[in-house]
């Protein structure tokens, strides 16, 4: 024996490294081939060491193969043939040995001996029931050879459906050495390569009401129950070969096959295969899952809610593997699963689960590789899903950081970005959009699928915030700590998702269609963009807002235009007339909300008139599929007479509301002066056929018309008493307004209009004049630069001052509140605009108005009525505006008269009211004539109630406690110095011209003293004031039929105070302390660098020095 294995080896080595001799020294002479091949095949069957075995059957299959003749071939065969039908099955185990490995060394040894040697198939047969494993693992070796090739599988094609089949899974059912499980699995695997064969080892003759009962699986070892067997050993490499043979089943038709493997409860046991290192393993499970996940029984029967943490945890370690097929894989079955779930069946029940998903997610999102981050992304669409997030509480948090990852990640695939694009922007390149007009090779091919399933998560997202609305446990935290506000809640995921679109998905998309135009990406960003208006819903306004202004209107149309025509892309269509649609109602919503709170109206109408707007804009928007410049010529079209086709009507209806949406914010897409001609246009259609258009189409059409004045010529006669003819028709001009300063120009431009509509407009204007103040941050709709700066209405009122007279009107017909605004605009006109002579005509009227609101306001509302304060100051404006001196009219001194009467009925405190009438009544003594003057005082004289009220305001300026801060003059130091300088005046006039005194003022010399000696930080003016009145009380020498002076030392009772020395005597009512005090005061002041403090106080010395 040893010397044979000696030369076996010998044999062995020759023919492994010196072939060429070896095959040269034999192949000539046939009967030594054959005699040596009939040597060593006999020595297989008398040899019994296994190392001997195994020389033999390599040198032989070596020998053959180096001979290439197929007479050798036959030989063997035919020797094996007599071994076979002579021998013992026992002692037949090195001739299967042989077969399998010429079969394999050989590729056409198979078919010749299924072609020319049939009958040695019938001896595999009996060592396959053989009871020695190791006969049964060769014999299924030689199967497997013969069935990998076409012709042994068409040959023996009958032999194993009659014979081999049913014997076969017995073999595989009971092996117990790994050597035959392994050589059953590999002849498993040939089978499965054949459609037949399959069918036969799944029983599939069996009804489909048979195979989905799971008693049927009991029989003799079907083969869903062998496979699970070798599921359950702990060989990773038979089971990855039993779930590869799994899968081999499953992709010829999951539908048919899948189920057997569900009622087996292999998933179950796949799922527990996932947790090994194994990638090849692994591998064969995903493959596996991923084509049961094809048959609803793999969820009904939860198997997925059994297996999802395996498979989480799986992808989690398979991410530390560095092999990207196998991640790709796993993320692929994973998005199956979560795309394929029920509803029904809630896939994650534990949020430890759901929480480790979502960083899975994450951590893939992130991946470098893009293959895999593009299947993550996916896997992220498919997880946006309620049924799967619905276990409290919901991780908001956690799907911010994974949905701001996504977007940055393909943010990061689109070349950077020069600055910031408009919508509007975007126009040309979708106009020339064709595939014909573009470059390829600029367009960034790997980011457009991925940019689509970004879209597609984030859309997800929107519709899961929505849906989790009507949820009222997933809208706040329930584990929060009590007195402590949680960040995980639906309100602020929401906003987050409004904030991220608008700063990150909106620029991104925008960028990518710079380039590319893919109608998938439009219609989901378009979607998206729709839904994000039910997220937040208080703040869908000021979306639709910026949308509108950001040109999202003019991309919409174009688009529709572009793409949507003769019934194209319905889907696309579809989605663009919805947003436009909601977008467009939002708009409406916030002005009619603005609009509805101005007037204090019941909503109801609006609610009627927006519903009648939404019916027309999901009808006709559709089919608003024109470019621009054919929507214009659309707007001047007529319909056919007596034709009840309104499919243009509703259109010209639609594009209107789109325009003035669109403008309201700023989009001016369309050339102002071709946007009023076709405005003007459909007004002259809509008339000429009898057609009065409803009102918030009518208000569309004028404010266009307004906003484009400027741009276009003048409106003729004709369209001019068109439009007054419809605006006639309507029972309330409110309905059409719109508080914009250039339809407010355009009413008062025209006076055909400004004559029937001036007085309507003008007090809905300044009825909504302060909304805007309840929502700074928005700016008026329509304001344009030149009429942004101020109240919009002063321009108008300087090139047009007729307007006055509607304003005086409003004052006298309106509300306090729109008297108030009127009085207010009129106060700053005159301010700002001294060169306007308006005297005359306003003079009258303010004594109307003002006779009027004293009449109206008894003396106990005269405080709270804010109007008479700013009459009274416009009054005071228009005298000041009065050029030169005049002689007093009726009409002037009805004002002084009243003025007068009703500073008698105010407080001293009352400043508001009284500080523009004692200017009034100052100013009103001074701008006239000597002759109008006396009358004038003897008209202040004789108001005793006036003198008295005047006595209590002097009086102030010593009860006031001294200001604590810096000297600025306040609104009761301002009156103070009214109160003195209207005193003086009064003072000098009645010596002058010697009038009735009714009503004596009596003043504490001291006190006046003081207040000039001890200032106590008293204001300037109020100084100069009070020095004025001195001046003029030294010239009289304190002596004044309207003034009395009380001294210091006057006891109660006496009529004249006590001198206390000669020269006190002498400057009467003065005493010589006070004189020095008062010069020493007065040269004090002169330091102040103050001209008219200086001025007054030379004044006052020389005045004093003349009385000494």
């Amino acid at each position: 024996l040893v010397r044979k294995k000696h030369v076996l080896s010998r044999l062995q080595d020759a023919l492994a490294w010196q072939a060429l001799p070896v095959v040269q020294l034999l192949a000539p002479d046939e009967r030594v081939c054959v005699h040596l091949i009939g040597t060593l095949f006999g020595m297989l069957h008398t040899v019994e060491d296994s190392g001997a075995l195994d020389l033999l059957v390599e040198v032989l299959v070596r020998l053959v193969v180096e001979l290439k003749s197929e007479q050798y071939l036959r030989c063997i065969l035919n020797e094996s043939q007599k071994e076979l039908c002579k021998a013992t099955m026992r002692s037949s185990l090195p001739t299967f040995t042989l077969l399998g490995k010429l079969a394999d060394a050989i590729p056409g040894f198979a078919d010749l001996l299924v072609v020319e040697h049939s009958n040695l198939v019938d001896h595999l047969l009996v060592g396959l029931v053989y009871p020695n494993e190791g006969i049964k693992a060769a014999v299924c070796y030689l199967y497997g050879k013969l069935y990998s090739s076409s012709v042994g599988t068409e040959r023996l094609s009958a032999h194993f459906e009659e014979r081999l089949g049913s014997l076969f899974l017995n073999t595989l059912g009971c092996a117990q050495t790994k050597e035959l499980q392994v050589n059953c699995l590999g002849l498993l695997k040939e089978l499965l390569k054949s459609d037949h064969f399959v069918s036969i080892l799944m029983n599939n003759s069996k009804t489909e009401e048979e195979t989905e009962n799971p008693d049927f699986l009991e029989g003799e070892n079907p083969l869903p129950l062998v496979l699970k067997k070798l599921l359950l050993t702990r060989d990773e490499m038979l089971q990855a070969a039993s779930s590869h043979c799994m899968a081999a089943v499953l992709v010829h038709s999951p539908s048919r096959y899948a189920p057997a493997f569900i009622h087996a409860d292999v998933p179950e046991f796949l799922f527990e295969c996932l947790l090994c290192k194994n990638e090849i393993l692994i591998w064969s499970v995903y493959c596996c899952l991923l084509l049961l996940t094809e048959e609803r029984l793999f969820f009904s029967k939860c198997h997925t809610v059994y297996g999802i943490e395996s498979l989480v945890r799986s992808l989690q370690d398979v991410l530390q593997m560095n092999n990207v097929e196998l991640h790709k894989q796993g993320l692929l079955l994973f998005t199956e699963i979560l795309k394929r779930q029920p509803a029904e069946i809630k896939l994650f029940t534990n949020r430890g689960v759901c929480i480790e998903a979502i960083d899975v997610l994450m951590e893939t999102v992130n991946c470098p590789v893009l293959e895999v981050s593009a299947e993550a992304v996916r896997a992220v669409a498919s997880f946006l899903r309620k049924d799967h997030l619905s276990s409290p509480p919901v991780p908001y948090e956690e799907l911010q950081k994974l949905l701001e990852a996504i977007l940055k990640r393909c943010a990061d695939l689109s070349p950077p970005q020069s600055s910031k694009r408009h919508a509007g922007d975007l126009l040309f390149s979708v106009s020339q959009s064709h595939p014909a007009n573009r470059n390829p090779g600029r367009v960034p091919q790997r980011q457009g699928p991925f940019l689509l399933n970004t879209l597609e998560s984030f859309r997800n997202a929107c519709r899961l915030a929505v849906e989790f609305q009507g949820d009222f446990m997933a809208q706040e935290n329930a584990f929060t700590a009590p007195n402590s506000e949680s960040k995980d809640t639906l309100s602020n995921f929401s906003e987050f998702l409004l904030r991220i679109c608008d700063s990150l998905c909106i620029p991104m998309v925008l960028s990518y269609l710079e380039r590319a135009v893919s109608l998938s990406v439009l219609e989901v960003f378009i979607s998206t963009l729709d839904l994000l208006f039910t997220v937040v819903p208080h703040m869908r306004n000021k979306f639709s807002k910026k949308l509108a202004s950001s040109s999202f209107i003019q991309l919409t149309l174009e688009l529709k235009a572009r793409f949507c025509s003769v019934q194209s892309n319905p889907v696309l269509n579809q989605t663009c007339s919805s947003f436009l649609c909601n977008l467009c109602l939002n708009l409406y919503s916030a002005i009619e909300k603005r609009r509805t709170s101005q007037e204090g109206k019941s909503g109801e109408r609006e609610k009627f008139i927006q519903q009648e707007m939404s019916e027309l804009l999901q009808k006709g928007l559709p089919q608003l599929n024109y470019t621009i410049a054919e929507s214009l010529l659309l707007l001047s079209e007529t319909p056919e007479p007596f034709s009840l086709d309104q499919s243009l009507c509703s259109h010209q209806h639609c594009f209107t509301l789109l325009l003035y949406f669109a403008y309201t914010l700023g989009d001016r897409f369309v050339p102002d002066a071709e946007l009023f001609l076709a405005m003007r246009n459909f007004l002259l259609s809509a008339q000429d056929r009898g057609d009065c258009p409803p009102p918030h189409i009518l208000r569309a059409a004028l404010y266009l018309l307004a906003v484009c004045q400027d741009k276009g010529k003048a409106l003729d006669l004709r369209s001019l008493c068109t439009i007054r003819r419809i605006l006639d028709n309507l029972p309330d001009l409110s309905s059409v307004y719109v508080h914009c300063p250039l339809l407010l120009k355009f009413f008062l431009r025209y006076p055909e209009l400004m004559g029937r509509f001036g007085h309507q407009v003008l007090q809905l204007w300044f009825s909504w004049e302060d909304s805007k103040q309840t929502e700074p941050e928005e700016p008026d709709f329509g304001m344009s630069d030149q009429l942004n700066s101020g109240s919009p209405l002063l321009a108008i009122l300087k090139s047009n001052s007729s307007i006055l007279l509607i304003l005086l009107d409003l004052v006298c017909s309106s509300s306090e509140e729109v008297a108030w605004k009127v009085l207010m605009t009129l106060r700053t006109f005159l301010e700002i605009n001294e060169d306007v002579l308006v005297c005359d005509l306003l003079r009258s009227r303010f004594l109307q108005i003002l006779q009027q609101l004293l009449v109206e306001s008894s003396s106990a509302t005269l405080q709270a009525n804010r109007n008479l304060p700013v009459l009274l100051s416009l009054l005071f404006l228009v005298q000041l505006r009065s050029k030169g001196m005049r002689e007093l009219d009726s009409t002037d001194f009805k004002l002084l008269h009243q003025v007068s009467n009703l500073c008698g009925k105010c407080r001293p405190r009352d400043t508001g009211l009284l500080q523009p009438s004692l200017n009034f009544l100052y100013w009103s003594l001074h701008q006239t004539t000597p002759c109008s003057q006396q009358r004038a005082v003897a008209v202040l004289l004789s108001n005793v109630s006036l003198l008295e009220l005047l006595q209590k305001v002097l009086e102030c300026t010593w009860l006031r406690s001294p200001p604590s801060g810096p000297a600025y003059l306040s609104s009761e130091d301002a009156l103070l110095c009214s109160g003195w300088l209207l005193f003086a005046s009064l003072l000098l006039y009645q010596h002058r011209y010697n009038t009735e005194v009714h009503q004596t003022l009596s003043l504490d010399l001291t006190e006046v003293l003081n207040a000039v000696i001890f200032r106590n930080k008293k204001p300037i003016l109020l100084l100069v004031s009070i020095m004025q009145f001195l001046r003029v009380a030294l010239r009289q020498n304190f002596s004044s039929s309207l003034l009395v002076m009380v001294g210091q030392n006057t006891e109660q009772g006496a009529t004249q105070p006590q001198p206390s020395s000669l020269q006190d005597a002498a400057l009467h009512p003065l005493a010589t302390q006070q004189v020095f005090l008062l010069v020493v005061s007065l040269q004090n002041l002169l330091v102040h660098k103050d001209l008219l403090l200086s001025q007054a106080v030379v004044a006052c010395l020389e005045t004093l020095v003349e009385y000494l």
